[in-house]
């Protein structure tokens, strides 16, 4: 059985029920009217005292420019009604001014409130079309890589995603969770470099994962699959001009026994915290990054490690490894760990990032995942789950 414990992330205007929502929160309309009344009124008491009232009221046609930055096309008319008002009818009554003046100053209160109620219109439709492309930014996030956590019959998997670049929600990290009839199957990697071709390549390595994880019962076979998906998308994109590629990654086998499977391309290796002790997982036997196996003679083999009940399994990018501090220091990732070694996988992946955040003061310099996985207790609650889908029968 295959399980989200949480529900979806939503995207900045979207619902947590997934469905799009492109409308705009209204600015705090109280507050604009205040600061619009507040100018007025300083405006025409200025006026009055230094007897320069027509002059300063004619300040007052930039106060609906103001308005149309924050509130909807009817708040910025009602603003600049009142400001039309204000300027228009005492200069209308004072004889002291030619009337060519009067008459400008009187257009551009008009003009001025006209163009404003306009830039309000054009803000909220730009903004609802931004809303409705984040909210399918979102969506097409939650197809890529699955919200966290995730259960299966073997393992709870917990963890955080964090994009570099936060407004394409998704960047070259990768991970994914299987649960298939040889066990569960986890996936973590990283692409190398940025941007969109290298969503791309997340993309086509995330699919064929998910496609072989329950075609192939082997790890080595799976891990296969993958190597052939990158290369396949590498010449693709030699096609259209662009560079290769390749793909550091580590995929685990996880079952019922107290033992796991493990098979790292390039990768950081994981860490196994357990009875108060950090070990790297299967440090010196990595392999060539996906993509890269064709120059390499040895085949991919795959390394065997305990994992008892009770112990915790961390994985993570070069984000989290490779952060640095404002003086240059890379984060220590597993001298942090030796001090959290008896908490939940959430808890672990939450203070690390944290931890990562306050080491880096804020600047984060890479895409950043991180997983914990835990054997999955005996029972889950059935109104604390919502499956995903079920492994097919062994």
């Amino acid at each position: 059985m295959f399980r989200s414990l949480r529900a979806a992330p939503v995207a900045a205007g979207g619902r947590a029920d997934g469905e799009d929502d492109t409308s705009i929160r209204t600015p705090p309309t109280r507050a604009v009217v205040l600061v619009t009344v507040a100018v007025t009124v300083v405006t025409i008491v200025v006026g009055g005292v230094t007897g320069t009232a027509v002059l300063l009221l004619g300040l007052l046609v930039f106060l609906p420019a103001f308005a149309a930055a924050l509130c909807t096309p009817r708040q910025t008319a009602l603003v600049s009604a009142l400001v039309g008002v204000v300027v228009i009818v005492p200069v209308a009554l004072s004889s002291g001014e030619r009337v060519a003046d009067r008459v400008i100053l009187a257009l551009f209160a008009l003009g001025f409130g006209a163009l404003a109620v306009y830039g309000s219109w054009l803000r909220i439709r730009r903004e609802g079309a931004l809303v409705s492309l984040r909210s399918t930014a979102a969506a097409m996030q939650r197809q890529i890589l699955r919200p966290l956590p995730l259960l299966t019959d073997d393992v709870l998997v917990d963890g955080v995603y964090e994009p570099v670049q936060q407004d394409k929600l998704v960047g070259g990290d990768i991970y994914d969770v299987a649960a298939t009839p040889w066990g569960t199957r986890v996936l973590i990697g990283d692409v190398q470099g940025k941007g969109l071709a290298a969503i791309g390549m997340a993309i086509d390595v995330v699919g064929a994962f998910r496609e072989a994880a329950h075609r192939e019962p082997t790890v080595t076979a799976l891990v296969d699959s993958l190597e052939a998906a990158v290369v396949r998308h590498n010449g693709y994109a030699e096609q259209r001009g662009e560079q290769d590629r390749f793909v550091t990654a580590v995929v685990l086998a996880v079952d019922a026994s107290s033992e796991a499977q493990l098979v790292t391309c390039g990768h950081i290796p994981p860490y196994l915290l357990h009875d108060g002790a950090v070990t790297a997982v299967g440090a010196g036997t990595e392999h060539a990054p996906l993509g890269l196996a064709d120059p390499v003679a040895e085949p991919r083999t795959v390394s065997w490690f305990p994992f008892p009940d009770g112990a915790t399994l961390l994985l993570c990018t070069d984000g989290l490894t490779e952060a640095r501090s404002p003086a240059g220091a890379f984060y220590p990732l597993e001298a942090r760990l030796a001090g959290r070694v008896d908490i939940t996988a959430g808890r672990l992946t939450d203070s690390l990032v944290d931890d990562v955040h306050a080491f880096t003061e804020g600047a984060q310099q890479d895409d950043l995942a991180v997983l914990a996985l835990r054997h999955s207790p005996h029972r889950i609650s059935a109104t604390t789950a919502s499956p995903l889908g079920t492994a097919p029968a062994a």
